[in-house]
């Protein structure tokens, strides 16, 4: 079976290659004259969508209905379909690194610690030389790569290149969805066209600098690979039987084996997840080689027995007391409220755009009947990750994994409800596909076009939160930098950059985390309460208490704190006589407990 999309051009493609050239190049240059006339020194409710110049938007727009033509008109040479899948990766995943001039993300700068950690310690440490840190020095597949690659670019710190991660890591995903897609058919069309989908609803943010990204981006290419090369009924051996299968078969699985350590050593889900899916596979009978199943299995189990094995024996209460509640692991992926029309409006955008994709991928699955035989194996993929909801609430973002473990096989199926049936190449289809009613070309670009632009507020509308300007960056610094060994740094939660910074020698606290109890008395008796938290630093370690905007902004969106309450605390450690100024700028204030002082007693309201 083919599709009509392999039909020749009705021109030859040279002498029509102007219009879908102009087109690119034309919403480029509107996106570049978007970012460099795009203000982000005051984000509003909306994040960036609020402060993106309008020629972004048409420069999408137009990008989004040059793809469709191109797919669907007579301009189908091979190479445009690529070209506008990378112009759509550099309008999404770009536009970020270019308008900021600091990385996004604290869990970003997180990790950029503990590469410092690395490069500092120069070996893995345990727990009780870094405390709850050390569950990176159990997985330190990602983070030791990354510390090789800063030595190797001869830079201070990943700080320098991981603004650019999300392009780069999106781009690492084209391969492996590319040799999936192309395993269960040869319509280019419909390739493409997934690879779009999946770019435009992978707004989850688990693209940023991370282990999740690299690990996501080898899960992908181990399915790849077993789709590929043990799929189909027959076992591998039996395939590769002829001259040189052996060897072929030994390559194949050292190279299955390699990028299965790859994940394992780099973060705790991915294993999980692909054992899932390919246990999937293989008791679902679409591949009967053991050899991924179980390599996968082995190598994930040893590893937990093995240099894991402190964390999880610290965790596995709590695993084991979330196993099987479904409803509170899916409740708690949004355990904090959003508050604010830009938090409620972009968190309702995002969900639609899943459950669109999701929505299409179902209508794709029933009326292409010939499809959904053929790529079944996609399909069990797609509803492989849904076990995972009664495994646990993955720090209350179990969700928003699975939707991402979901869309490879997702996508394709999407794509498949926007394209017309598959046929074969014959003259009568052939002069059939020219008298296509119109809706089935303008009704799927609009679908395509409605969820490209969903995108943007899906994954930038809560930049208020994940961007920090460099005078916040610089206020951070100056405190963790005159911070002696031993000291304590205290703010009301964990969102600023540099949050982890020198853990190895400088404590952490985030009075958010605690006992809701605790909040309300800081909020009663803010310099007092805090004062007396602080007071068990030793010198000549030295307490600070830290105020940021993107604290601020963290807390109002997410219905911890309100404005008027962290402005209150804030004004009593400023105007207490236990607390002095040490830093400061437009970006926030630094107080530090001076030295000597007494532990105030409690009031009365304060108990």
């Amino acid at each position: 079976m083919t599709d009509l999309s392999d039909l020749p051009p009705a021109r030859p493609w040279r002498s029509s290659a102007l219009w879908p050239a102009a087109a690119l190049l034309a919403s480029l240059a509107l996106w570049g004259y978007a970012v460099t006339h795009t203000d982000v020194s005051d984000l509003g409710d909306f994040g960036l969508v609020g402060a993106l110049h309008p020629a972004f938007w048409a420069g999408l727009a137009l990008l989004t209905a040059g793809f469709w033509f191109t797919l669907r008109g007579p301009y189908r040479h091979p190479a445009w379909a690529p070209a506008y899948v990378v112009g759509l990766l550099v309008m999404e995943r770009a536009t970020q690194a270019v308008v900021y001039p600091t990385p996004l993300y604290a869990w970003a700068w997180k990790h950029d610690a503990v590469i410092d950690h690395l490069l500092t310690a120069g070996r893995l440490q345990s727990a009780d030389v870094v405390g709850d840190m050390a569950v990176y020095d159990q997985w330190p597949g990602f983070f030791a790569a990354q510390a090789a690659l800063v030595k190797l670019l001869g830079v201070d710190s990943a700080a320098q290149f991981m603004a650019w991660w999300p392009l780069v890591s999106s781009l690492m995903l084209l391969l492996p969805l590319l040799l999936m897609y192309r395993t269960f058919t040869e319509d280019r069309r419909l390739v493409w066209l997934a690879v779009w989908i999946f770019s435009v609803a992978n707004w989850v943010g688990q693209d940023y600098f991370s282990p999740q990204s690299v690990a996501f981006a080898l899960h992908l290419g181990i399915l790849a690979i077993v789709l590929r090369r043990y799929a189909g009924g027959t076992s591998a051996a039996t395939r590769t039987s002829g001259k040189g299968g052996g060897q072929r078969q030994a390559v194949w699985t050292v190279l299955l084996t390699l990028l299965v350590v790859a994940v394992v050593i780099s973060h705790q889900l991915t294993p999980g997840m692909l054992v899932v899916s390919l246990a999937v596979l293989f008791f679902a009978r679409h591949y009967r080689d053991k050899v991924p199943l179980i390599t996968t299995a082995v190598i994930f189990l040893a590893w937990c027995l093995t240099a894991a094995l402190p964390f999880l024996s610290a965790t596995m209460p709590d695993m084991l007391r979330s196993l099987g509640d479904i409803g509170g692991n899916v409740a708690t992926g949004y355990g904090a409220t959003p508050t604010g029309t830009g938090a409620v409006t972009t968190s309702w955008v995002a969900r639609l755009l899943s459950g669109s994709v999701l929505l299409l991928a179902a209508v794709g699955a029933l009326r292409q009947p010939v499809l959904r035989h053929r790529a079944l194996p996609l399909l069990l993929l797609a509803l492989a990750p849904l076990p995972m909801f009664a495994a646990s609430s993955y720090g209350s973002e179990m969700i928003f994994r699975v939707l991402m473990f979901m869309l490879p096989g997702a996508a394709f199926f999407a794509a498949a409800a926007l394209l017309p049936q598959a046929r074969t190449l014959t003259a009568v289809e052939a002069q059939g596909a020219r008298t296509e009613p119109r809706r089935f070309v303008w009704l799927p670009l609009l679908a395509l076009l409605a969820g490209t632009l969903a995108f943007v507020p899906s994954y930038s509308g809560k930049d208020r939160i994940s961007y920090f300007p460099p005078a916040e960056v610089d206020l951070v610094r100056q405190v963790i930098d005159k911070a002696p060994d031993g000291s304590l740094v205290v703010a009301a939660d964990r969102n600023y950059p540099l949050a982890f910074a020198d853990y190895w020698r400088v404590d952490h606290y985030w009075f958010l985390d605690d006992a809701r109890e605790h909040v309300d008395r800081i909020v009663r008796e803010p310099a007092a309460t805090l004062a007396r938290d602080m007071a068990s630093v030793e010198a000549p370690g030295r307490a600070y208490v830290l105020f940021t905007r993107g604290q601020f902004a963290d807390s109002e969106m997410n219905g911890l704190l309100d404005k008027g309450q962290l402005d209150r605390i804030e004004r009593s450690v400023a105007a207490s006589p236990l607390f002095e100024r040490v830093a400061g700028n437009s970006a926030g204030s630094a107080y530090a407990l001076r030295n000597g002082t007494a532990t105030p007693e409690p009031t009365e309201a304060g108990r």
